[in-house]
């Protein structure tokens, strides 16, 4: 193996070097030799200096190459500092040490074929076979950090067939880079470059890289040949360790498996007089409607997922968060006079939100210009009787005459009954009930205005209307369609109500457990009391039925908030209390009085309704005198046999001639209905005259006829 020249020139000049180096300082201590090695040496400091200081690579191999001349006048101060040859022959020691170290470690040599061919005695490196060699960047006068990134970066092959244009440190992360990278030939796009080869570039985990495009800005390319690439490991440690409101969204909650795919958090606020935090957040993609699992939300939030503290509020892209630290609904909010009181376009405050903010209903329709209609939905305790009464005192305030029937007797009906016009609990008062606010269509018809003296449509706040409003409440309304007496007349007459009663202000206010036809609802009055009123939904007796009674009042499905049916905290871990052997804690509050609302753009709103306590006098709450019919309406009422106590028992002829054979299993016999006799006679489909008002000689024979069956 032969030995390159070189380092054989090297060799020979160390080994004629050292004798002077020993003998120069002992022999002629002034010797201009003495002065030339010292200056050598000095000039190899300032060497090193200069190397310590350089940002370019090669700083130890510049050290090293300096380290001769530096050494040598160390040895030369070393032995002219001596007497005679120093202790043990010290200076001949030194001298040939720092001839033997030069010919082993051969600096310069070693220097010089870095940058040329391989030594001889090298063996020759057999060329690797590459699928495509990488096109190197040119001499750009890129900074440190990108020369050292590019090494990496094609130490690993130039992953995806790509090359570094630049590389940027993110300030105060120490391994933290974004890297731009391009395709090694012109004209083609980035493919096949994966997190993986990128993370296995840096010895980072996959997690640390993300991709993103490069914009196309004045003297730069972009497009699909251009790439950044974000290596950032130390902000990802940062990141699990303690994330911001924002970053734990994005992991937890907007991620394709969290509670909101496709959101991001638009900021979290907390209002810590109300005990509720907001998480504001909105779809990335603004023509998509959030999918919101709350739970699953909840869960990613690091919140409790509690059905009576967590809610959600959808608005277009958008939607709202609010976790309280208390369930807010179950504050009581009491009914008073300034709430309940219309204004000019004759909407009331009916109850508060989830947001404390005021949710109003109207008792008319000031767009319309008609009356209002409403429908009131819930199970028995849900707080169906305590909205009637937050809803008859508005419309009382507002001059409105109110008239209630249920299927039974209620104590809260019948205390509402001493403020209102007309109150009764039986089917037979319902029907009653229906068949005169029938004929009150047809009379308030040919009602002549005082300033025309022509007979107009109802409009409501117009004083010069010749009547009031009035509001028909029918309490059970599919319980008593279902009476095989009574129920098939109700159900026709609420359905004609509904359909002609507005134009002649005449509200009908059906109240039940249920919306659907198959319950006594017909789908002709379904349509005309969602759409001229806004429905209130309370508990149904499950979250489930809640919802799909709600959906039943929409004319497209909205997601409807959902009421619990108690307001339980969640108190510890279930699993630890079963452990334990403990038992779960108690219920809570009842959720009565919370009710979803329909507003007008299909919306439902969680609320809780005016609480009326009718364990007080509720005088302070209902106008000082009670609105009635005026004297025309109850004149025509009377002519016609309709308008008397209607609690009495039915009169003879008043549902069609006495006498009628009995039910197959013996029951009572079933009145007029919708196909008898008398419930297509006389004004508005009503009965005609009363029996036992017997005004001349022939009608007192055809009520002797009736009376006698014959």
């Amino acid at each position: 193996m032969s030995t390159p020249r070189s380092v054989v020139l090297e060799r020979l000049v160390y080994g004629l070097a050292a004798p002077v180096l020993a003998v120069a300082p002992n022999v002629t201590p002034d010797s201009p030799v003495n002065t030339v090695v010292q200056l050598a040496g000095v000039a190899g400091i300032g060497g090193w200096i200069l190397a310590a200081k350089s940002d370019q690579d090669g700083a130890g191999r510049k050290i090293l190459r300096w380290a001769p001349p530096v050494l040598a006048a160390a040895v030369d101060v070393a032995a002219r500092h001596t007497l005679g040859w120093g202790p043990y022959g010290l200076d001949i020691l030194l001298a040939g040490g720092w001839a033997t170290a030069g010919s082993v470690v051969l600096p310069f040599s070693r220097a010089a074929r870095s940058r040329h061919r391989p030594a001889l005695a090298t063996p020759t490196p057999q060329p690797v076979v590459q699928p495509e060699a990488a096109v190197a960047l040119p001499d750009d006068g890129a900074d440190h950090l990108t020369r050292q990134v590019r090494m990496l970066w094609e130490r690993a092959g130039a992953p995806g067939r790509t090359v570094v244009v630049i590389a940027d440190r993110h300030p105060g992360m120490p391994h933290d880079l974004t890297l731009l990278l391009r395709a090694s030939e012109e004209g083609r796009p980035i493919t096949g470059l994966s997190e993986a080869a990128v993370a296995a570039a840096f010895g980072v985990h996959t997690s640390d890289v993300s991709f993103s495009d490069v914009a196309i800005q004045p003297g730069r390319q972009g497009g699909p040949g251009w790439l950044e690439a974000r290596i950032t490991p130390d902000a990802n440690a940062r990141r699990r360790r303690k994330p911001t409101a924002k970053e734990r969204w994005i992991d937890r909650v907007g991620g394709p498996k969290g509670g909101a795919p496709g959101s991001e958090l638009v900021h979290e606020t907390r209002d810590h007089e109300r005990g509720v935090t907001f998480y504001r957040a909105k779809m990335t993609d603004a023509t998509e409607t959030p999918r919101i699992d709350l739970a699953k939300v909840c869960r990613g939030l690091g919140i409790p997922d509690d059905d009576s503290c967590v809610f959600v509020l959808v608005d277009g892209s958008e939607f709202l968060i609010s976790a309280f630290d208390e369930p807010p609904l179950s504050q009581v909010f009491p009914a008073t006079r300034e709430l309940l009181t219309p204004d000019g376009k004759g909407m009331f405050v009916c109850g508060f939100s989830i947001t404390g903010q005021p949710v109003k209903n109207m008792v008319y329709q000031h767009d319309k210009n008609a009356a209002a209609h409403g429908l009131i939905l819930g199970v028995t305790r849900s707080g169906k009787t305590q909205y009637f009464a937050v809803a008859m005192i508005a419309e009382s305030l507002a001059g409105m005459v109110e008239w209630l029937s249920s299927y039974r007797k209620d104590e809260k009906t019948s205390t509402l009954g001493q403020y209102i016009d007309r109150q009764g609990s039986s089917p037979l008062f319902m029907v009653r009930q229906l068949r005169a606010a029938k004929a009150l269509c047809d009379i308030r018809a040919d009602m002549p205005w005082e300033y025309d003296g022509k007979p107009h449509d109802y409009k409501p706040g117009d004083k010069r209307c010749p009547y009031p409003q009035l509001n028909v409440y029918a309490d059970e309304f599919m319980t008593a369609a279902s009476d095989p007496a009574y129920g098939e007349e109700i159900q026709s007459l609420g359905d004609d109500l509904t359909v002609m009663g507005l134009k002649y202000g005449i509200g009908f206010n059906a109240a039940g457990q249920s919306p659907f036809a198959h319950n006594g609802f017909s789908t002709e009055m379904k349509d005309n009391l969602r759409q001229n009123s806004r429905p209130v939904v309370f508990n149904m007796g499950s979250p489930g039925a809640t919802r799909k009674a709600a959906e039943g009042t929409m004319e497209n499905p909205y997601d409807v908030p959902t009421i619990p049916a108690r307001y339980a905290r969640q108190e510890g871990s279930v699993i630890e209390r079963a452990m334990r052997g403990e038992a779960d804690p108690e219920n809570g509050v009842s959720t009565g009085g919370v009710a979803v609302i329909v507003l007008d753009n299909g919306r439902a709103v969680l609320m809780r309704s005016l609480y009326v306590d009718f364990d007080t006098d509720l005088a302070d709450l209902f106008p000082e005198q009670v609105n009635r019919l005026t004297d025309h309406e109850i004149q025509q009422l009377e002519a016609q046999g309709l308008w008397f106590d209607w609690n009495e028992p039915p009169r003879p002829g008043e549902f069609g001639p006495e006498g009628d054979e009995e039910d197959e299993d013996g029951g009572r016999p079933r009145r007029g209905g919708r196909g008898s006799k008398r419930s297509r006679s006389g004004p508005g489909g009503g009965s005609g005259p009363r029996r036992d008002a017997v005004t001349s000689p022939r009608q007192a024979l055809d009520a002797i006829k009736h009376l006698t069956n014959t």
